[in-house]
């Protein structure tokens, strides 16, 4: 007969929530630099760029004095979206939290919007691949309250660690680089590429703009000089193209792809990003295209995933979450 060992019943414990203050700058900063799933986007000085725009409604979730978790968010209304400035989000955690420990953290959180006459949170999950730690207790507990699934992008992402095999439409390009004698340079302005590439496109094209103005990315950039990173190139001096790559420890992300009309007869991109993929970041881990979805992850732009899985890239997906926070009562009773 087994005798199985008796583990002492969790204690209900109930940690203190509350908003996030200017004068906790260095507090938040402090514990995402050292945080199990944490990128430079959670850093202050990052979110705070566009602050005009959103409505700060992150938290700060304490165990007496310690942080033991951080929500970055804003909020719309009766809504708290995690956080919609940045490209993923939810609970950033402690390298050593366990699951239990998350369970009564994200019971606190929702039970704080609920208290506090928020209706519902978005949450925009982070991709594995971009962590060093396994980190989906969030996932377990957004089952738990009967979260509904409301997005799914597909990323195309490229894994450094492998044998990587160019398709030959993409190696036909790299070949008009090399014949147009085509020239990369790592530049620290930004200037030249908004200006003559990325802003005209966006504009004939999508009667848009970056969502980064100039001055918005040169300053993200003097604060994170080593992970906001510009890569020209050139035909006879002449800029023809350029991408601009936020580089997170291990990932690297592509934020802004663009080449002028002689991409095709040039082969500007396909030149361009084969270099970056095989000489620039062949150290790193994982190349992040980012997705290729439109009308909320409905729809596919099939030209546009076909350019991307041409350099080795295959699909991983990213979640999106709507949790009604009146169901925080659901984590009372998981842990027994």
């Amino acid at each position: 007969m087994c005798n199985f060992p008796k583990f002492l019943e969790h204690p209900v414990k109930q940690y203190q929530v509350r908003l996030y203050q200017p004068q906790d700058f260095s507090l938040w900063n402090t514990f995402t630099s050292v945080a199990k799933n944490a990128t430079f986007l959670f850093h202050r000085n990052f979110m705070e760029y566009h602050s005009d725009r959103f409505e700060d409604y992150s938290l700060l979730v304490l165990d007496g004095e310690k942080v033991v978790a951080v929500l970055p968010a804003n909020r719309v209304g009766d809504t708290v979206y995690s956080h919609q400035g940045l490209s993923y989000g939810g609970l950033v955690l402690n390298k050593k939290t366990k699951l239990s420990t998350v369970i009564l953290i994200f019971k606190s959180v929702l039970q704080f919007l609920n208290e506090n006459f928020i209706e519902k949170m978005i949450v925009k999950t982070i991709p594995n691949f971009y962590l060093d730690y396994f980190s989906d207790e969030l996932e377990y507990c957004l089952f738990i309250v009967k979260a509904k699934l409301n997005r799914r992008d597909a990323l195309s992402v490229v894994d450094l660690s492998k044998a990587i095999l160019f398709d030959n439409n993409r190696m036909e390009g790299v070949k008009k680089g090399i014949k147009n004698e085509l020239v990369v340079k790592e530049e620290s302005t930004f200037d030249l590429f908004w200006k003559e590439i990325l802003i005209p496109n966006l504009e004939l094209k999508h009667q848009s703009k970056p969502v980064h103005s100039i001055s918005e990315i040169t300053k993200l950039k003097n604060y994170f000089p080593n992970n906001i990173r510009q890569f020209n190139v050139y035909k006879k001096e002449v800029i023809i193209g350029g991408t601009t790559v936020f580089v997170n420890n291990k990932v690297v992300h592509s934020q802004y792809i663009s080449g002028n009309e002689t991409k095709k007869i040039t082969g500007s991109l396909d030149f361009l990003y084969h270099h970056l993929i095989t000489e620039v970041f062949q150290e790193n881990r994982f190349f992040d295209f980012g997705t290729s979805n439109e009308l909320e992850g409905r729809k596919i732009n099939s030209g546009l995933l076909f350019w991307k899985e041409g350099f080795g890239a295959k699909t991983v997906v990213q979640n999106f979450y709507e949790v009604e926070t009146k169901n925080y009562t659901l984590l009372e009773t998981v842990l027994k």
